[in-house]
């Protein structure tokens, strides 16, 4: 952890690509999207029939961090002849890429967003709530300064209103309440210990079976730590 931050303040990185913000996080010990950076079409090929379809092809750096408003992200890509177009598409976008990322499809019909966020009075402040395209629109969401203990973790889950979605939902089986917990303490711990962040977005964290998955994020880093 300590190399890819130290080395991105050192090329004056704004934030971290999403490869590298996952690597920060899974760090902490969370769960996160078995993925990896392809750097040929050949390359992208084999990694999603090693991680099985569907897979998702996505443009990573860490100058892009708005990656579907630029046509970045390909979801749902069956087959060969699909990753193959998904690849050239992406590759040949004219932007500065650190590679091409393939990462495995979660699917689940629940998502939740975390964060970590700095406040000028209280420090480093983690943040829950209900993640996906709604998390703006809901604005369903909970803050605890960090760093966190377990009761604290466990409170931020009581207190959104959908919290019935971490119960049994449409099929599904009720979310695994101590993962998420451990996740929200670790980032607290991320925040409080490490300066060199100043923000972590993971959005969506989409529960896959009772499962917390990361799925994607974001570190912005602190040139001034």
């Amino acid at each position: 952890m300590k190399q890819i931050l130290d080395s991105a303040i050192k090329k004056g990185q704004k934030a971290l690509s999403e490869y590298e913000s996952k690597k920060i996080i899974q760090s902490a010990g969370i769960e996160i999207t078995r993925e990896e950076l392809a750097h040929s079409p050949e390359e992208a090929v084999s990694l999603a029939e090693n991680f099985g379809y569907p897979v998702v092809l996505k443009g990573c750096s860490d100058i892009l961090t708005h990656k579907t408003e630029y046509g970045m992200v390909k979801l749902n890509i069956q087959n060969e002849e699909e990753t193959l177009k998904a690849y050239q598409e992406i590759s040949s976008s004219g932007m500065k890429l650190d590679g091409v990322l393939v990462q495995e499809m979660i699917k689940g019909n629940r998502e939740f967003v975390v964060g970590l966020s700095r406040d000028p009075q209280f420090g480093p402040c983690v943040m829950f709530g209900i993640g996906g395209i709604y998390t703006e629109i809901m604005k369903d969401v909970t803050f605890r300064i960090a760093p966190l203990t377990e009761e604290d973790a466990e409170e931020m889950l009581e207190e959104i209103r959908m919290k019935e979605l971490l119960d049994e939902f449409r099929g599904s089986p009720a979310v695994d309440r101590r993962a998420l917990i451990k996740a929200l303490v670790a980032i607290g711990d991320l925040g409080a210990s490490c300066d060199q962040i100043a923000e972590i977005d993971i959005n969506p964290m989409i529960i896959c079976g009772n499962r917390p998955v990361v799925v994607d994020a974001l570190v912005i880093l602190d040139q001034k730590s």
